[in-house]
């Protein structure tokens, strides 16, 4: 394993609930990410996919195991700002402009003040926002304001990015518009990325490889590697090699 990856090792949660039985969210969990792999989760609803996210970025702590990031700790990690968030939600503050969000975390690290506006603007060019850089939130559509969340997630440069279902708010067209847009900022910025989907098409697309978890408590019942080129074009998904990707995934999750 690369000592700028992942490593997880028989990592366990369990959620201690007052006046209730504990709650087993995540058994026995070993997982190794490479440095600037797309990894992503796939899962039945309650499998404990998004409490994975929390484990990872230190927000919660496990009940058993370990979590190696970049050769250290989690709290390492952490202090290095090495995460970078992606949402559900685009959670824009409504009173900034797309590029007064996109520099808000780059305030809040002590970025380089000079360079700040480059950062953003060349960011938000990736993703074919350029011209709405002074636009509010409000004057973007859905699939706009996705595209913000995102380059806000890379803005100070983190190393990791964790994503919890950043496109499932999104109709079928713009959210395949979208996985290129990602793909081709992730191309260019070279992280780590963990994406938590229930959409396996959509995993099979992006990543390289697809953990299935179990119903809950959640483990990894297995890994598979994507065996589709990059850079991934929309023909692909109609392909031979993703409809048996996405069938072995399938029967995977179906058990």
């Amino acid at each position: 394993m690369a000592k700028d990856g992942l490593v997880l090792r028989d990592v366990g949660l369990t959620y201690r609930r007052r006046g209730r039985e504990p709650l087993e969210a995540l058994r026995a969990i070993d997982l190794d990410i490479g440095d600037g792999e797309l990894f992503a989760v796939v899962g039945p609803t309650g499998c404990g996919k998004s409490s994975l996210l929390l484990l990872i970025s230190g927000i919660l702590a496990p009940t058993s195991g370990d979590i190696v990031i970049r050769g250290g700790s989690v709290a390492d990690a952490r202090a290095r700002t090495d995460f970078g968030f992606i949402f559900q939600d685009a959670v824009l503050l409504p009173w900034r402009t797309a590029l007064d969000n996109v520099r808000l975390p780059l305030e809040v690290t002590g970025y380089d003040p000079s360079r700040r506006d480059q950062r953003c603007r060349e960011l938000l060019a990736f993703v074919h926002l350029e011209r709405f850089a002074e636009a509010m939130p409000h004057e973007l559509s859905g699939g706009m304001r996705q595209r913000v969340a995102i380059v806000r997630a890379l803005a100070h440069n983190p190393s990791i990015l964790l994503m919890d279902e950043p496109f499932a708010a999104l109709d079928e067209i713009t959210k395949r518009r979208l996985h290129l847009d990602f793909l081709e900022v992730w191309e260019r910025e070279h992280k780590t990325a963990i994406l938590i989907t229930h959409d396996l098409y959509e995993a099979i697309f992006l990543a390289d490889r697809v953990a299935v978890m179990t119903p809950g408590p959640g483990r990894i019942r297995a890994v598979v590697a994507v065996d589709l080129p990059r850079p991934r074009t929309l023909d692909m998904r109609d392909s031979d090699a993703f409809v048996r990707q996405a069938r072995a995934v399938r029967e995977l999750l179906e058990g």
